[in-house]
């Protein structure tokens, strides 16, 4: 190894082990600071400009992070062309070796990120450690082995049936979009493994990525991008800039030179994307809102730790309900009713609130002190609108919660009946540990109240009957629906939302075609 590699090298090195230790507190706040990661370097904000991370658990500031513009957003797609000719032009075996490399590495720091993940959101580092990090590995190991096993289309055509009747072979190539930049913008609950989920394929096809990571848990990305130069992934292939979504997010989805755009998050600003990227004829990936229903048929298995009580809670309150794909809505068959509500509460009474920290917390904080308020005022509207509140609704008191979490952002898991399904809790995403329950007593009223809203991301359904199985899974309106199971996620399959919950498709085959472009080759025999 050269000189300048083992440099460059022990360079990233350090500079990764500094965002370790400022984690565990061992260097002093003046070097907590999380700059772009831009052609292989930690670069600062063109502004000069910084924005504090708050640990949600502590509701105290713990890091600065580059408050990016389109200043940076245009040195990082420059960076990101310069780069795309020599990366789209490697071989796949290639290109798969480095992502395998980088999988690899995110495996062997899997308590360091875990940790960071833990501090970032306020979620159980039990939760990052099981689930986000592995997850965000397995994305890379996924996307670099399946370029490796894609298929092309051949058409063997006769000229019949055509004027000038010429024979002739066709084939089709798929390539990334010119000049191949892919923006790539992620949100706050799930950090590294929504953003790895954007990233995986986008360079596995050829693609380099201006990444953008959420303002408010960004600290993983900037590990990331520290492991991607480790990996030997080549300078300007993967950028990260930091910033908030009216700056720097606004930039990468206006920027001329960045025709494929891949975002999660609201569906507000789906909206706006959409609009924005119509205009300049972009293309276009949005995962957005959902209020995802759950819905237990009178022969469901209630009981069990795979039964639809126990599957019903972890649904509503992982990640204190701060998922996507969470069931906010549990619609109940009458006669199973009493029993599952008994279940349910007895269920989320034994989940243990406390320091994310602490590897015996089951619920941490949310990721703000703004969310924690929307989550409070939502609950405060459900009150107003009749609900009755069965547990939780409030935020803990001080003796629930150890002295170094005093100032976080905590909210007591919450179920919530009586309330009108048109009523705006039972229609507007929450996104937070609170779930509420109806009846309803047929087939046809449950998938009336299934389908009751704008969105359609996700939806569960609990019954022994196979054929109920497929009739419901055929009529409800949602891109992804789990049988007797939630969150069971095979990479291979489509993933994305039906009506308000988005446009087009993520996962497996459909986002190795998203990041790339079909082109026809017609030879003449």
């Amino acid at each position: 190894m050269s000189k300048p590699l083992r440099g460059a090298k022990l360079a990233l090195r350090v500079a990764f082990d500094r965002q370790r230790l400022a984690l565990l507190g061992e260097l002093n706040s003046a070097v907590r600071t999380i700059e772009h990661f831009i052609d292989g370097r930690f670069v600062p904000p063109d502004s000069g400009s910084w924005l504090d991370v708050i640990e949600p658990a502590t509701g105290g500031v713990y890091a600065k992070v580059a408050a990016g513009d389109e200043r940076d957003v245009r040195a990082a797609v420059e960076v990101g062309k310069r780069a795309f000719p020599a990366w789209s032009g490697l071989a796949a075996a290639e290109r798969s070796r480095l992502l395998l490399r980088l999988a690899d590495l995110i495996d062997e720091r899997v308590d360091e990120l875990a940790r960071a993940e833990s501090i970032d959101t306020g979620k159980p580092i039990s939760l990052a450690r099981s689930v986000d990090i592995p997850r965000s590995a397995a994305n890379f190991r996924y996307f670099a082995t399946a370029i490796l096993h894609t298929q092309s289309e051949m058409h063997d055509f006769d000229g019949g049936g055509t004027p000038g009747g010429v024979p002739a072979l066709n084939y089709t190539l798929r390539r990334p979009r010119p000049p191949g930049v892919a923006g790539l913008i992620s949100p706050w609950n799930l950090p590294l493994y929504l953003l790895t989920w954007k990233i995986a394929p986008a360079l596995a096809t050829g693609n380099t990525a201006v990444a953008k990571p959420s303002e408010v848990t960004p600290m993983t990305a900037s590990m990331l991008g520290a492991l991607a130069m480790e990996a030997g992934i080549p300078a300007g292939v993967l950028n990260i800039v930091h910033g908030t979504g009216a700056e720097c997010g606004a930039a990468i989805v206006r920027h001329p030179d960045v025709p494929t755009v891949s975002f999660t998050g609201s569906t507000g600003v789906g909206r706006w994307i959409a609009r924005e990227a119509g205009d300049r004829l972009k293309r276009i990936s949005l995962e957005l809102g959902g209020k995802n229903p759950f819905v237990v048929f009178e022969d469901a298995d209630l009981g069990g730790e795979g039964g639809a009580i126990a599957t019903a809670a972890r649904a509503a309150f992982t990640n204190q309900g701060q998922i996507c794909l969470c069931g906010s809505r549990l619609l109940v068959h009458e006669r199973v009713y009493e029993r599952f509500v008994a279940g349910l509460l007895e269920r989320v009474g034994s989940l243990r609130l406390g320091d994310p920290l602490e590897e015996g917390t089951r619920q941490g904080a949310l990721v703000s002190a703004a969310h924690l308020e929307k989550v409070a005022g939502a609950v405060e509207t459900a009150r107003s609108l009749g609900g009755k509140v069965l547990i939780g609704g409030s935020k803990p008191g001080t003796a629930e919660l150890p002295e170094r979490c005093l100032g976080g952002f905590f909210y007591r898991p919450t179920v919530i009946e009586g309330l009108d399904p048109a009523c705006v809790i039972e229609q507007e995403e929450i996104f937070g540990p609170v779930v509420t329950v109806q009846k309803f007593r047929t087939d046809h009223e449950a998938v009336a109240l299934a389908n009751g809203t704008p969105y359609g991301l996700a939806s569960v359904v609990f019954t022994r009957d196979l054929s109920r199985a497929h009739a419901v899974a055929g009529r409800i309106q949602s891109g992804l629906v789990w049988v007797n199971c939630w969150m069971v996620r095979d990479l291979r399959t489509p993933f994305g939302g039906a009506k308000q919950s988005g446009l087009g498709r993520e996962g497996g085959l459909e986002a190795l075609r998203f990041f790339t472009e079909p082109r026809n080759v017609c030879v003449r025999y």
